[in-house]
């Protein structure tokens, strides 16, 4: 194998697992795989595979080459797409990372039209509500909530939400309906503690605010776990639109307070640091930024 069919066969390796199932993928013999990979790590001097009870892993220098192989792996199939004037076809794999509630709601039933655009192209979903490390866990895009001024990472704005105060008709029939924000002390809230979430908010109406510090019932890093704690009436919360939108517009809970302001939130296309987006990873910001673009969450001009 030359060199770079010998970095594309570690690559396959470390993803499927097995030089088996890397040679099935590349069409070629177990044996060709397993002797290009030996070669490769006589030339460098180093172990770049391990074997364990749970099958082949990567090393910690494994691990680096395979970032580095995988990018230049897809950097070359890029630039053959511009060559050959697809440069609107995306091949390869796109890992993306987003909160689990905000892709579940508006980002998966999106998909399909996403891939379907460019069928050679297989994506993977890493859903957390935590910041995932990009760059260690190979992210080509994430999208985040929050201040850009707190990310280590590039990014463009793509969307932006605002902020409700919302609750089911059973809470606020049984607790009753709160008339001020400095009313809102008085009433159980479910608290979200991740990014972009807490118990203090300040509600603006023209000149007048209002500084309130909520009074928790539960408190949870998890959006789905602030959803499931509203429907079940534990409380009412402060929550991002995209956070209720289906239930809104369903009447499963209703929004309070609607003529008191509270700060928006901003949703960010974040690429790894020290690293130029790749096409793929800019195709996806801008279908998704199109698609929000017909709903509420569409960002401000600028």
């Amino acid at each position: 194998m030359d060199r770079f069919a010998t970095m594309e066969a570690f690559v396959r390796i470390v993803e499927t697992g097995s030089f088996s199932a890397a040679a099935r993928q590349l069409r070629i013999g177990q044996p060709a795989v397993s002797k290009a990979i030996a070669q490769l790590e006589a030339r460098l001097g180093v172990r770049l595979l391990s074997r364990s009870t749970r099958g082949l892993a990567a090393t910690e220098a494994g691990q680096g080459f395979y970032e580095r192989a995988r990018r230049a792996l897809e950097e070359a199939s890029e630039a053959d797409l511009a060559a050959t004037g697809a440069g609107t076809g995306l091949a390869g794999r796109l890992r993306f990372s987003a909160t689990v509630t905000f892709a579940r709601l508006h980002v998966m039933p999106l998909l399909p039209a996403f891939v379907e655009a460019h069928p050679a192209l297989t994506v993977e979903a890493i859903l957390d509500d935590r910041n995932v490390d990009l760059i260690g866990e190979n992210i080509d895009i994430a999208l985040r909530m929050g201040d850009p001024t707190s990310m280590t990472a590039s990014g463009r704005r793509i969307a932006t939400s605002r902020r409700l105060v919302v609750a089911t008709p059973a809470y606020l029939e049984r607790h009753g309906v709160p008339k001020r924000p400095v009313d809102l002390p008085r009433f159980p809230a479910v608290i979200y503690t991740q990014g972009g979430g807490g118990e203090t908010w300040t509600f603006t109406r023209r000149s007048a605010s209002e500084v309130v510090t909520l009074k928790d019932t539960v408190s949870t890093t998890a959006a789905e776990g602030v959803r499931e704690a509203v429907f079940a009436g534990m409380g009412l919360a402060v929550a991002t639109e995209w956070m209720f939108q289906p239930d809104l517009d369903q009447g499963r809970v209703e929004a309070v307070l609607t003529d008191w302001a509270l700060p928006s939130l901003d949703l960010w296309a974040v690429y790894p640091a020290g690293r130029q987006a790749s096409a793929k990873a800019r195709a996806f910001a801008g279908f998704i930024r199109e698609c929000l673009a017909k709903t509420p969450f569409a960002p401000e001009s600028g």
